[in-house]
């Protein structure tokens, strides 16, 4: 009952991909017809800020056991008044889960997490998962280092040491509403049978999950597609904002993007506008949505990657310049989107 309630309610440096998961991959315990039926019923989930608390919405919908952990007691006490397991660490989590699902804000907390006093690796010849999903935002290189980390566990309770624990990288698309909606997009990295075993457990959050390849792919993926959003948005904002100085407003010069060339996530969808589109962070003075210090975060990963493979990026640089001074200015809690205004010196459209 407590769980209808709920449902009802609850609205390492460098690494090649072969070399984490190469030696067992032959050997471990994730079977070929593994995308037809779903392994996994008990999921833990650590990490219940914006994104993290409406995913765990929709597997409790979906009807999975789930457990929880958030250093916000505030929040795991929502859940539990409504019928959702809580735990005081990861590893109590680890110990009631057969899959375990992190979305934590940056690389660090995700490495405590997993390799931290009572994190879920504690007492790795004893680790209960069989599977670990990490939906965070990090830089590929701590994935793998995470990964490999993983691989050398034992599963609780199994002699034979061919079988491993696996780690996935599963990084997200689509923001909160998405979350909420579970309409996100999934982007995983690892070893493909454990992806198609995770299949289920993704969809119950999401529409769409893509298959990127060996461990750090998601993770990869995920920068590249948040560099091309940083910069689609910057363009729009940009385009928008000189459209108001010509004497075009922001609505017909919207409607000209979106039957033209320059159409985009971010000016038919997400549009910075306040006063053009409802639904939006512009509609609610950048607030919800993805915060602009998330977005710098991001850049700065991208810029790091881009210089451990050598890639010149200009386009990575002025990015990280402008949203790293948004965070300067006071406005690192808005939506990414508050660059017209903020940036661009945007104006509402009346």
């Amino acid at each position: 009952m407590a769980i209808r309630r709920a449902q009802t309610l609850i609205c390492l440096s460098k690494f090649k991909t072969s070399f984490v998961f190469g030696s067992y991959l032959r050997s471990h315990r994730f079977s070929s017809s593994s995308q037809n039926s779903n392994q996994f019923q008990n999921v833990g989930f650590i990490g219940l800020g914006n994104m993290g608390s409406r995913m765990v919405n929709n597997l409790v919908k979906a009807g999975y056991k789930v457990t929880v952990h958030d250093i916000n007691r505030d929040v795991m006490k929502m859940f539990t008044e409504l019928g959702v397991s809580a735990r005081e660490t990861p590893y109590e989590v680890a110990q009631d889960s057969q899959v375990v699902i992190t979305m934590l804000p940056s690389s660090s907390h995700v490495m405590d997490v997993y390799t931290g006093a009572n994190g879920l690796l504690l007492g790795e010849n004893a680790i209960r998962p069989a599977l670990f999903i990490d939906s965070s935002t990090i830089d590929p290189q701590t994935t793998r280092k995470i990964s490999l980390a993983v691989s050398n566990c034992n599963l609780k309770g199994k002699r034979d040491n061919s079988e491993k624990p696996v780690m996935l990288d599963a990084p997200v698309s689509g923001g909160v509403l998405a979350a909420e909606a579970g309409t996100l997009t999934f982007m995983v990295g690892g070893p493909e049978d454990a992806y198609l075993a995770a299949r289920p457990i993704l969809q119950s959050m999401g529409r769409t999950s893509i298959y990127c390849g060996g461990s750090g792919n998601g993770s990869a993926a995920k920068i590249c597609n948040n560099l091309a959003m940083a910069v689609s948005m910057l363009g729009t904002s940009d385009a928008l904002a000189l459209g108001q100085s010509l004497g075009i407003s922001a609505s017909t010069l919207t409607e000209v993007l979106n039957t033209s060339s320059g159409r985009c996530w971010s000016s038919d969808t997400y549009n910075p506008v306040p006063g053009v589109m409802k639904g939006v962070p512009s509609s609610r003075d950048y607030n919800g949505g993805f915060a602009s210090k998330l977005m710098a975060k991001d850049l700065n990963l991208a810029a790091a990657s881009a210089e451990e493979v050598g890639h010149k990026s200009p386009l990575i640089s002025k990015a990280q310049e402008i949203y790293n001074k948004m965070c300067e200015d006071g406005h690192e809690t808005k939506d990414f989107s508050c660059v017209f205004r903020h940036f661009y010196n945007g104006k509402d459209e009346v």
